[in-house]
């Protein structure tokens, strides 16, 4: 069918039948008619990928016409992103996950997390790559996914695959930056895997790594910084406290304990000094900032050398490396020395890449290149750009600030810019010089004569405002030249800037002060005129000097102060660096460039005062070089699984309560030995491995025949059980009302086939020994009912206590449940000796959802976070019906409700008993008696919901698998689990 041929079909009937619009307001949008799309549905429900795209079309047809396809959306998804996730291409499979996760719509978030945990377990690291991207998305959707995401994430995070590192990192970064203890086991191996991971990983993994080590790691220049501490001491002391401070010196020394580099720390710097050879700027600039924040200061003048390397890049690139260059400059100033040229500036440079070079070339100034910086500077004043010289100007200034022998050579160097054409560049050295005069101002009382005299020609508001600034801090020096420059300003006092006008009237409140004879006329004169001025700022000046140097009656105590206020000595401005402070923000970061803290950012933690425990980063490596003994070996053999597998192991009868965790925990201790001293033994063992490995096959070869037998004996029980249940059932003609068959009480008495104990289940880890400093906990869904709370799902918990002493007060706390989930706490246990197990039950109402139930497990000494998350088929409880029964519900349950899914068997599924065996195993489910097809029938332990399962057997291997159930979603995965069962 083609796209055209599709598009005629939508409109409904021939070409010849009109088309009738309706409207809105009569609810037409609202109606009922549920089978419009069906045909759509099936399409989107079949396994041919043509009628997939059919459908796909015809749908897209609809929007364009302006159709409403809304109902169809769950469909879309359900069956076209969650089958291709399935998909035998790993590309297929990673773009479906890629275009679920980039769905912003809350219902399909149960749905993205399996299909993000079932990612995360693939085969294929590109499948489990695109997972790791997945789990931000789903986090910014909804927040409240955390718990299972950082789950997901402490997995990916044990992931040896290179491909997957450095996204797992971001994810770890994006959700719970935090969470350093996820980090700990992996530290070493990041650090082995970051030569080979990609290049946007590496930046990640080192960014992150460089603040884990800021937490972890000593300071390593602390013996230095505390010389340092005491060098700057001594320039300001005295003698006296000069001796000492000498005397302290080595006490404060000695105190402090020789400096010991933790072998990770060292692991870290090597790993990752070849990357400054990378041909990405990113990764060269995260390995700089990492030896920065975390190298020895010998070690550290390394990186100099690549970064000086970045610097012919693009502008970009070499803009982002300036502004660490000047950062690292200020502290590190002999890093970058040999490396000075580099740092001169090209007439091709954009004007901010000039200033940044600037910025360098001052902050590399000492007494040995300021002579050569100088004449760079005075190369740089002729420029056309009058931003690059104004800030030219600005550098000269620092030099002479920083560096006292060559201060009279740049003020003399100032002096001559005075008499510059350009008014700007004039302007500009008038602000500097007022800076460099207030540290000497009597020495230079003829540069402010000779600026005096510029006043007339200077329009540049800032340079007349610091000229007049001058004059008046400075007027006892000129005595003859500041009343003058009074009258001038005077004259021209409406017409000057605000900033200008203010220093008008200090000019005339100082000199009323020392020369009231020649000035005082114009004082007055002055502050009538900034009476009535426009800016308020000026009226409010004028006023307030008025009643504080001209005294009347009113006049306060503070006119006696007058002088002393406006004369007194007031000190030199430091010029420092814009860059002096920012060290305080990661290198390389956002936050870094723009000087102010972005969102997002991850501050920089102080080094610790002592170290932190560093086995926290040991990883427990199994020890295959011991060779168990053929006792060790055959008491494996016999040691039964967390539940029996046989009938003959565990009867029908048998309860799940205790006695499954009691056979466990009797040969647990001897499996962990086991598998602990599998792999050391003497020679002689080793030369006898020969004539063991005979006699283990033939004990494999008789195990092998009596399973044939119980598999044979079970067949015919099973067989022999449905032909009594069905004459039962034809000669009564039971007829059960299905009410009462679906309440509790009558459910849980029914029969259930086949029972618990057919099961090959096994206990789940909830608690590992290691995590648990020797304590171990398992748990299973024991499929009995929770008699305190029907609606709540049993599960049963074993602890076992590995220590050498007593565990007491074992019990639940701080439960964090999803909205309508409950929890019904087990007995608080006293205590628990050591070597021992105990198996308590636990109700949970997980409110038929796979959502994990987390909290956190008590010791009188510790706290344990912890989850469990049930599977699908454990949400359920069998219900018996009849067949008739069966098909009536099911006759309910059909559209939306119900599921279809052709599957081939795997080659273990050959007769009736395996297929049953493998659906409730799957599934706590019971089969409905004297059926035709496979058919099973359960509701949902929370809201009793009828849950239907049917598979019909065709020739050749194949079936189809029907699942009904209310709940859409329970269905989908139900399907998922039952059909990977049957297809093994």
């Amino acid at each position: 069918m083609s796209a055209s041929s599709a598009f005629s079909d939508e409109k409904g009937g021939s070409a010849s039948e009109p088309e009738y619009g309706h409207d809105p307001a009569s609810g037409g949008i609202f109606s009922s008619d549920y089978k419009r799309h069906d045909d759509l549905k099936e399409m989107l429900d079949s396994n041919k990928d043509s009628l997939k795209l059919e459908a796909m079309k015809r749908i897209v047809a609809m929007i364009a016409r302006g159709k409403n396809a809304s109902d169809l959306f769950p469909a879309v998804v359900k069956n076209v992103a969650c089958k291709n996730i399935e998909d035998p291409n790993q590309l297929i499979r990673a773009s479906a996950l890629r275009v679920l996760s980039s769905i912003r719509v809350t219902i399909i978030v149960p749905i993205m997390m399996l299909a993000i945990k079932e990612a995360a377990s693939d085969m294929s690291p590109y499948v489990r790559k695109t997972a790791a991207h997945a789990i931000p998305k789903l986090h910014s959707l909804d927040p409240e996914q955390k718990d299972q995401l950082i789950e997901v994430i402490e997995k990916l995070l044990a992931d040896k695959t290179t491909l997957v590192a450095g996204s797992v990192v971001m994810a770890s970064e994006e959700v719970c930056p935090d969470r350093i203890d996820l980090i700990h086991t992996n530290d070493r191996k990041l650090c082995n895997l970051l030569i080979d991971v990609e290049e946007w990983g590496q930046v990640v993994i080192i960014n992150m790594l460089t603040r884990y080590a800021r937490t972890q790691f000593l300071n390593p220049n602390v013996n230095e910084s505390l010389l340092e501490e005491n060098s700057e001491k001594a320039f300001y002391a005295s003698d006296d406290e000069e001796e000492e401070d000498k005397k302290a010196e080595p006490a404060t020394l000695a105190k402090r304990k020789p400096y010991v580099m933790d072998p990770d720390h060292r692991l870290l710097l090597r790993n990752t000094k070849p990357l400054l050879q990378s041909r990405n700027a990113a990764v060269v600039m995260a390995v700089a900032q990492l030896y920065f924040h975390l190298a020895p200061k010998a070690e550290v003048g390394i990186i100099a050398k690549a970064l000086v390397r970045l610097m012919r890049s693009h502008s970009e690139v070499q803009y982002v490396v300036l502004q660490n260059v000047a950062t690292m400059s200020i502290k590190r100033r002999g890093m970058f020395e040999p490396y000075l040229k580099s740092f001169y500036i090209r007439s091709t440079d954009p004007t901010q890449i000039k200033v940044l070079k600037l910025e360098v070339l001052t902050n590399l100034a000492n007494e040995t290149n300021i002579s050569t910086i100088l004449r760079e500077f005075q190369t740089y004043i002729k420029s056309m750009d009058k931003d690059f010289v104004a800030a030219s100007i600005q550098a000269i200034g620092r030099c002479a600030t920083n560096i006292g022998e060559v201060r009279d050579t740049c003020l003399n160097g100032l002096v001559q810019l005075l008499s510059n054409r350009d008014e700007l560049v004039v302007a500009e050295s008038v602000v500097v010089i007022k800076k460099l005069l207030q540290m000497q101002p009597e020495q230079h009382s003829d540069i402010i004569k000779h600026m005096a005299k510029l006043i007339d020609n200077i329009q540049v508001p800032m340079a007349r405002a610091s000229i007049l600034w001058l004059i008046g801090e400075y007027c006892e020096h000129v005595p003859k030249i500041a009343p003058d420059v009074l009258r001038k300003m005077a004259k021209s006092f409406t017409n000057e800037e605000d900033i200008v006008k203010l220093q008008i009237i200090n000019l005339a409140a100082k000199l009323y002060l020392t020369n009231s004879k020649q000035s005082k006329l114009l004082t007055q004169y002055v502050l009538n005129l900034a009476k009535y001025d426009q800016n308020y700022d000026i009226r409010d000046r004028a006023r307030f000097i008025r009643q504080l140097i001209v005294p009347t009656d009113k006049s306060g105590a503070l006119s006696k102060y007058a002088k002393k206020l406006f004369l007194a000595l007031k000190p030199a401005p430091v010029l420092e660096s814009p860059f002096k402070d920012r060290d305080h923000f990661q290198l390389g970061s956002l936050s870094h460039l723009l000087n102010a803290k972005a969102a997002g950012y991850q501050e920089l933690p102080n080094w610790p005062e002592s170290a932190p425990d560093p086995s926290v980063r040991n990883v427990e490596i199994p020890d295959w070089s011991k060779c168990s003994s053929r006792k060790d070996r055959k008491e494996k053999k016999v040691e039964k699984p967390f539940y029996s597998d046989s009938e003959g192991e565990s009867g029908p009868t048998e309860s799940a309560d205790s006695g499954n965790f009691e056979s466990d925990s009797g040969s647990g201790s001897a499996s962990a030995s086991g598998s602990d001293e599998s792999g050391s033994g003497s020679e002689s063992e080793e030369s006898g491995e020969e004539t063991e490995s005979d006699e283990e096959e033939e004990d494999e070869e008789e195990e092998k025949k009596k399973r044939k037998k119980l598999d044979k004996t079970k067949a015919k029980k099973q067989a022999e059980e449905s032909a009594e249940r069905c004459a039962i059932h034809t000669i009564h003609q039971i007829r059960v009302n299905y009410n009462q068959l679906v309440s509790p009480n009558v459910s849980c008495s029914a029969p259930s086939f086949p029972q618990r104990a057919e099961q090959q289940c096994r206990g789940q880890e909830l608690l590992h020994r290691i995590k648990g400093e020797g304590l171990a906990v398992e748990y299973c869904f024991s499929r009995q009912p929770f008699s305190p709370e029907p609606n709540m799902v049993a599960v049963q918990i074993q602890f076992t206590n590995n220590t050498n002493s007593e565990t007491k007060n074992l019990h639940i706390e701080d439960p964090r449940l999803q909205s309508g989930m409950r929890i019904r706490e087990f007995a608080e246990i006293d205590v628990l000796a050591a070597g021992e197990s105990v198996t308590v039950v636990m109700g949970i109402d997980f409110c038929d959802s796979t959502q994990a139930a987390n909290f956190q497990l008590c010791t009188h000494t510790r706290k344990f976070f912890v989850s469990i998350q049930p599977p699908v088929g454990e949400l359920m409880t069998p219900a018996f019906l009849t067949e008739n029964d069966f098909k009536k519900e099911q006759g309910k349950l059909m559209g939306m409700n119900e599921i279809l899914e052709k599957l081939t068997l795997g080659e273990k599924c050959v007769n009736e008993h395996v297929i049953v065996e493998r659906v409730t195993a799957t599934a706590n489910l019971s089969r409905v008696p004297c059926g035709s097809d496979k058919e099973f029938a359960g509701k949902t332990v929370s809201s009793g919901c009828l849950v239907l399962v049917t598979v019909t057997t065709k020739e050749g291997g194949g079936a189809q698998l029907t699942v009904n159930c209310e709940k859409m979603l329970i269905g989908t995965m139900l399907v998922k689990d039952i059909l990977q069962a049957l297809s093994q």
